[in-house]
């Protein structure tokens, strides 16, 4: 508990023990010939001990025209019962309210601290060598490019590459997955994971404030704002529902008594007239305790917290309530090839060339590639294995979806597909191998061409079975590879469809045709890497990254972030979302058939305030319960 939490349960500890005696007192269990005025005085300091907040801002909010809230319902409701003699009855709603405000409030900061803890991540500081001695500093101090020490058993403060040492990390705050990974010189590696086994010295890439630690918890915190229709819908109810209440409770206070003085129907089932007054002022006190909309109100937005937070744990970011909630609708899910099904490790298996020799084609296509980041232009670099001079280069045009145009030692290569091949008017020969092509032109003729394939990841089967087992209708990879390869890793997937040779734009007109298609509950992810496909993550009604552990563009594009490239998550995803969104309307059925029958007692007489209390705490106490249940994704 916090000091706020311990100060309220103070309270409600010292008001239950003045409030036992004094309620057997008042009872007439306790013999006594105390003056009725004494009692009620002696109420009023368990009462004001208890309540004395709610009281403040039942009044605040009248003093700024915000009315109709559960503060002002039992702050009318208690203050009623008293009014009219009946000082236990309205001690015991204030201090079992109280109670339940107490659970809430330990449930919430519960939710809270797993989320927190399972997102512990940003080290409280960086080692750093000097004179032979290892020195504790801000990681907020350390410049791009400073070399730090990260002993076993540390966190990664920074982002950065390894420049000595070799170890396994544990990644599972990052990624979810407890599978340490082992790391030595020249490998990347990311600030949240824990350095298990040897030193390690690293060249940070990126400030402490940009690295991924801070950006998974930044990410995690504003997804908050972000609400979905389920919570808005509820915080527009609450602000209808609240004073329709209390219009109606009015009119049972008023209206019956009313009717029974004028029409003299069951006026002799009443001592008097204030004894009928009475009777129907106490049933609306009732009517007020029961219609508290605390339950659905506490309980909704603590589901989708508690199912953002699940899902963090498993290395999936959502960016809000509202892309949780458009997950659990999804039916189609489009898929970019490299990077997504395959694992974006391009080789070169083999080079066709002629009338050049192989080194020759190499170092051309190499050259010409040298600016790109690319994988598959990595991928001709790493195949030469040379030195590239990148002053040899000269006059470099990317021709999107088709390959690059440069000048290399003053010829002019064209390296990419067949459609750049009949932009330049070289006659092509095809190739029969599985795997991208490339092929290369010097000034206008044709030299051959490169044959780099990719491996399918190890999930990527996996995961087409998975979404169709989830319900996914339709599964589709779009990509610019040529036919036979885009047909091979679809077949062998098991994708629904599929398209080849797509370019951006291309890509974006399939998912507009596939919008179209769909029903009206249907919706329609895209999961692609976050950087060029950022037309089509922004067009699809939910866009996944993959791949996108350190990718700042990965990051910013999709609405949900897949830390460990694991196709098989996004299956997972939309279980949590299902299950979070199943939650939610259990807790809106149960709170509303309860408030409503208890509603209906309470107008009939049946329901006294006890039972209202009671009634009101207990639902909300299990709403809460049955909201926390959205933070266990481990076993989904």
């Amino acid at each position: 508990m916090n000091k706020k939490q311990k100060k309220l349960l103070y309270r409600i500890i010292a008001a239950a023990v003045l409030f036992v005696p004094l309620y057997l007192i008042s009872e007439g269990i306790v013999p006594n010939d105390i003056p009725r005025w004494a009692v009620f005085l002696f109420f009023l300091i368990p009462y004001l001990l208890v309540g004395h907040d709610i009281l403040r801002k039942a009044f605040k909010g009248i003093m700024n025209r915000q009315v109709f809230d559960e503060n002002f319902l039992m702050t009318v409701a208690t203050l009623g019962a008293i009014v009219m003699g009946e000082y236990g009855e309205g001690v015991a709603v204030m201090l079992l309210y109280q109670v339940g405000e107490l659970f809430q409030s330990c449930a919430v900061e519960k939710s809270r601290r797993s989320i927190t803890g399972l997102m512990d991540i940003r080290p409280d500081y960086a080692n750093i060598e000097t004179d032979g001695q290892l020195e504790q500093v801000d990681p907020d101090d350390v410049e791009i490019g400073s070399v730090i020490v990260v002993r076993p058993g540390e966190k990664v403060p920074i982002d950065g590459v390894i420049v000595e040492g070799s170890s396994a990390l544990d990644t599972s705050a990052l990624t979810g997955e407890s599978m340490p990974r082992s790391v030595e010189v020249n490998d990347d590696v990311f600030s949240g994971a824990v350095n298990l086994t040897g030193l390690l010295k690293i060249r940070t890439t990126s400030e402490f404030g940009e690295s991924t630690a801070s950006r998974i918890l930044e990410l995690v915190e504003e997804a908050v704002s972000n609400k979905s229709r389920s919570e808005n819908f509820i915080s527009k109810f609450a602000r209808v529902y609240t004073p329709i209440v209390c219009y109606l409770a009015l009119a049972l206070a008023v209206l019956p008594p009313l009717f029974i003085m004028i029409t003299k129907t069951g006026l002799s089932n009443y001592a008097g007239i204030g004894a009928l007054w009475r009777e129907w002022l106490l049933r609306a006190c009732t009517f007020l305790v029961i219609s508290c909309p605390c339950a659905i109100v506490i309980s909704i937005p603590l589901s989708f917290f508690a199912g953002i937070g699940g899902a963090s744990s498993q290395g999936i970011l959502i960016k809000g309530s509202n892309y949780l909630e458009t997950m659990s609708n999804v039916r189609t899910v489009v898929f970019d090839k490299t990077g997504t099904i395959t694992k974006g490790n391009f080789a070169v298996t083999a080079v066709h060339h002629s009338p050049i020799p192989e080194d020759k084609l190499l170092e051309y296509a190499a050259h010409a590639e040298c600016n790109s980041s690319h994988p598959i232009s990595r991928s001709l670099q790493e195949a030469y294995g040379k030195h590239i001079d990148r002053s040899r280069v000269t006059n470099v045009s990317e021709i999107s979806g088709e390959g690059i145009i440069a000048e290399v030692d003053g010829m002019k290569a064209a390296i990419g597909n067949e459609k750049l091949m009949e932009r330049v008017g070289a006659g092509y020969q095809e190739c029969h191998h599985a795997g991208t092509i490339v092929h290369v032109a010097l000034d206008g003729a044709y030299c051959g061409h490169i044959v780099i394939t990719d491996e399918i990841k190890d999930t990527s089967k996996e995961a087409i079975a998975a979404l169709k087992k989830a319900g996914v209708e339709k599964t589709v990879m779009l990509t610019g590879d040529a036919e036979k390869v885009a047909k091979a890793v679809a077949d062998e997937v098991g994708m629904t469809e599929y398209r080849s040779q797509c370019l951006p734009a291309d890509k974006v007109n399939r998912v507009e045709e596939l919008l179209a298609d769909s029903s009206e509950r249907s919706r329609l992810a895209f999961v692609g890497d976050g950087i060029n496909d950022a037309p089509v993550l922004a067009r699809a009604d939910i866009g996944i990254a993959m791949g996108a552990l350190g990718s700042d563009a990965a990051i910013e594009a999709a609405d949900i972030v897949l830390m460990d490239d694991d196709p098989l998550k996004i299956a997972k995803a939309i279980r949590i979302s299902r299950k979070c969104l199943r939650i939610v309307k259990q807790n809106i059925v149960f709170s509303l058939g309860v408030k409503i029958l208890c509603l209906i007692l309470a107008a009939l007489g049946i329901a006294n305030m006890w039972i209202a209390v009671i009634a009101d705490v207990g639902v909300m106490i299990l709403a809460v319960l049955n909201a926390i249940r959205c933070l266990n994704t481990k076993n989904m």
